[in-house]
This record gives C-alpha cells, structure tokens and sequence, in this order.
C-alpha cells in the first residue's frame, strides 16, 4: 500500500510516463518546426534562392539593425512570456473533475496544430506588406496555443513525479521524445525534397509541414486523453491571485539563479539551432537536407549518455553536472565558429560538432526540468501551497525571453560582413551566453532544496507511522 501511495496520490507508473512522453514528443515537433524553419523559410539564403524560393516578406535591416523576421519572433516570444502566467494562475486554481491541466491539454492540441500550419501558409500573397502583417498574426496564435498546451504540460511534472527518483526518470522519458521530435522537426528540408520537382520549393516545404503537424497533434492528445489526472496528481486549486503568485514565485532565490541561467541557456541554444541550417549550408557547404542527418547524429549519441547521466545524477546529485553540460556545450558552440575553415571537409565538422553537443544535450535535456520540479516542491514544503503551474510558466517565461533575445541577436548579427562571418559570429556569442549561465548555475543550493525536501518526506513517513 505504501509503494502504492505518495502523499495521497497514486505514484505514475511507467505506462503513464510513457504516455506523458509522447506528449512532449508531440509539441517538440511543432515547436522545432517554428524554431527551426521560420527564419530559414522567411530569410531565405542564397542558395535557397537559386532554387527558386520565393521571398514573401521585407528583406534586410528595416529599423536599428533589426530585421522584420527578428521583430516579429522577438514579438511573439514576448506575447508568449507575458501569457503563460495568465495560463498558469488559470490552470493552478482551475476546478474541474478532470483536473487542473488535462483540460487545457485537450482544448489546445488541435489549434496548436493548425496555427503551426498556418504560420508557413498564410503569408503567401504578393505583397511583402500585407505577408508581413499576416506573419505577424499567425505566429502571435502560434504563440498563444503554445502556452495554452505547453504551460499545463510542464505543470504535470511535478505532479507526476511525486518522488526524487520519479521525477529524474519523467526527465529522462520527456527529454529522449523532445529530442526525438526535434529532430523530427529537422526532417522538413529532408521530406520536401522529394516533393520539390512536383510543388516547388515553397509548396513542398508547406506540405511536409502539415503532413508532420498531424503527427505532432496525434502525440499531443495521447496524454490528454490517456492519463486521468486525479489519479496521480494533487488537484488543489490555488487560491493566490496571479499577480501575487507570480511575484511569490520569482522571489523565491533557488529560483532566481536557476531563472537567470536558464535565460541564458535558451540565448545560446537558440542561436545554435537557429544557424545549424545556416552552418551546415554556408560555413561547411553541405545541403540542407543534411540538417536533419546531423541532428539525428547527435541525438542518437546523446541517448548514449541518457542512462549514465540518469545514474550519476541520482547518485551525485544535479548540480554540478549540470554546470559540467554548461561548460562542455561551450566547446560545442566554438568549434562551430570554426567550421569550414583550415580546409577540413565539411562532413569531419559536422560529424565533430554531433559528437561534441551530444553529451551536454543529454545532461541539460534532462536534468534542468528536474531541478526545477525540485524547487516547486521545496516551495510547496516551505509555503504550503501547490503553484508547480506558476513555476513552470515562469521557466517558459525564462525561455521565451531567451529565445527573444536569441532571434533578434542571431538575424541582427549574422547578416554582418561577408563569407559567412555573421554566421561565425553567431556561434561565438552563442558560446559567451553557455559560460556565463553555467557560471551563474554554480550558485544553485541544491544541498539546501534538496534537504527541505527530504525533512518534508521524514515527517511524513514518521505521521504515517504514528
């Protein structure tokens, strides 16, 4: 009975983590088509344009070294900060039999979807101006039921994982499947260019799109309808006004480090994913389509590590391996700046920089959404009161403003100079934002986190005794 039971609640088995993960796998796939395409199919290169591209919106510096398509991101990502916490006091003091989060979960997968779609298809008019509105438009909804599927999702974490060793192994599932649909995500180019004879290269681009956004919606419902909530979490509405839970929860200090690197963590992976295609056309001369065999390259070689960073972290602790993902990352991101350069082939670099990102993708794939789950927990032990949804909106927020900073930088900088400099360049700042966050990191007190945790879990074992 006891193994059964955690604090009240069914302890989730390995079926629910199971169905739980194919859920991230589902908005992996939508977010890395966003994240991955949009400035490549809107800021087409050169060589995409000898195929025949199609240029659809404002070219070029339009305003302070900034670009339309680095206006529009930085717009949406700031729309999609300041509405996850909105979304997250909503969904913390929800009051329904299904729960707090699945039915966010279910009202969103399917616009979710649709709006990713959208984001590729609308702005096809022939006229710059008018696709530059429509863009707009369809990537604020883009953003929105983002956060309505996404915030929900991430609240689920800690409520799923009710214990140390739960919620590190809930880490490790949803890490393999976002990894797996972002590199899903990366077949685009790869699937269109088998379809570019007959479509050309904007229709196969958008087909593929909608083929791989049916698949991602499929995945996003799987969780939705297939884990009953109430059996395994807490469903206890918050009654803390969203104002003041926003400011309860970035007051608490573990967070606040954890927040500060965590915005710099999404600064230089952002810049790094955002040029991969650049990278792999421009600086090492491959096609794109290869885009999607280096990163599945390096995917796979990161589930190598899953297991033994599963392992080290339970016996170790989180902290100082996850400052090590920081700090190898960084090597990843320098030897990017050098690609193509001292007449090595392109394939040696690009199977050089696989290798290198492979190991820090598995640490900081996993670990930072359990050291989050962890300060949720000691805040819920500390207050006594349950805001996992808050905490999760505020690292979506950590995140967003990241990825903002990261479009905006990465389409500023890499249209300066010639030969790819403004690519080179890209990576290099990318790897001064690692080594700060990995510095910033090391100030974590995970001693302390994890000891309130624990004294919380003595006294109830010791109640449950009694």
């Amino acid at each position: 009975m006891a193994g059964e039971k955690a604090s009240g609640t069914r302890l989730a088995d390995k079926r629910v983590i199971r169905l739980f993960a194919i859920g991230q796998l589902g908005w992996a796939i939508l977010s890395g088509i966003v994240s991955n395409w949009l400035v490549y199919f809107y800021m087409p290169s050169d060589t995409m344009l000898s195929r025949g591209m199609a240029v659809f919106i404002t070219q070029g510096a339009v305003f302070a070294g900034l670009t339309v398509i680095g206006i529009i991101t930085g717009c949406g990502r700031l729309l999609d900060g300041f509405i996850d916490p909105l979304i997250a006091s909503q969904s913390d003091r929800l009051k329904s039999p299904l729960g707090r989060r699945i039915p966010f979960m279910r009202g969103a997968a399917v616009p979710f979807g649709v709006m990713t779609v959208l984001v590729f298809v609308l702005p096809g008019t022939g006229s710059q101006t008018l696709n530059n509105v429509l863009l707009f438009c369809c990537l604020m909804l883009f953003y929105i039921t983002l956060s309505l599927y996404c915030t929900p999702f991430n609240a689920l974490i800690p409520e799923l994982g009710r214990t140390q060793e739960l919620r590190i192994d809930l880490s490790t599932h949803i890490s393999v499947t976002y990894f797996l649909g972002t590199a899903l995500a990366y077949l685009v180019t790869t699937v269109a260019a088998y379809l570019e004879p007959a479509m050309g290269i904007a229709g196969a681009f958008r087909v593929t799109v909608a083929v791989l956004a049916a698949v991602a919606v499929a995945c996003m419902l799987v969780p939705a309808f297939g884990i009953d909530e109430t059996l395994y979490a807490k469903a206890e509405p918050s009654s803390t006004p969203m104002f003041q839970s926003v400011a309860k929860t970035f007051k608490n200090h573990d967070f606040q480090v954890f927040e500060l690197s965590d915005v710099l963590y999404w600064v230089a992976i952002t810049m790094f994913q955002t040029g991969m295609t650049y990278y792999i056309t421009e600086l090492m001369g491959l096609p794109d389509s290869l885009s999607f065999v280096f990163f599945a390259a390096m995917t796979l070689i990161s589930l190598l590590f899953y297991a033994p960073v599963n392992m080290l972290a339970k016996r170790h602790g989180k902290k100082r391996i996850v400052a090590f993902g920081f700090f190898f990352f960084c090597a990843a991101f320098a030897v990017t700046s050098a690609c193509g350069m001292f007449g090595i082939p392109g394939m040696v670099w690009g199977m050089l920089v696989a290798v290198l990102a492979a190991v820090p993708m598995a640490i900081l794939g996993i670990l930072p959404q359990a050291v989050l789950a962890d300060i949720a927990e000691c805040d819920a032990v500390e207050t006594g009161e349950r805001r996992e949804g808050m905490f999760y909106a505020a690292r979506t927020f950590s995140m967003t403003l990241g990825q903002t900073l990261a479009m905006i930088l990465f389409t500023s900088i890499s249209i300066l100079g010639e030969n790819g400099m403004g690519y080179r360049a890209t990576a290099i700042v990318a790897t001064a934002f690692c080594l700060i966050g990995g510095l910033v990191f090391t100030r974590y007190n995970e001693r302390r986190v994890l000891g309130t945790i624990g004294g919380a879990s003595g006294e109830a074992r010791g109640g449950d005794r009694a």
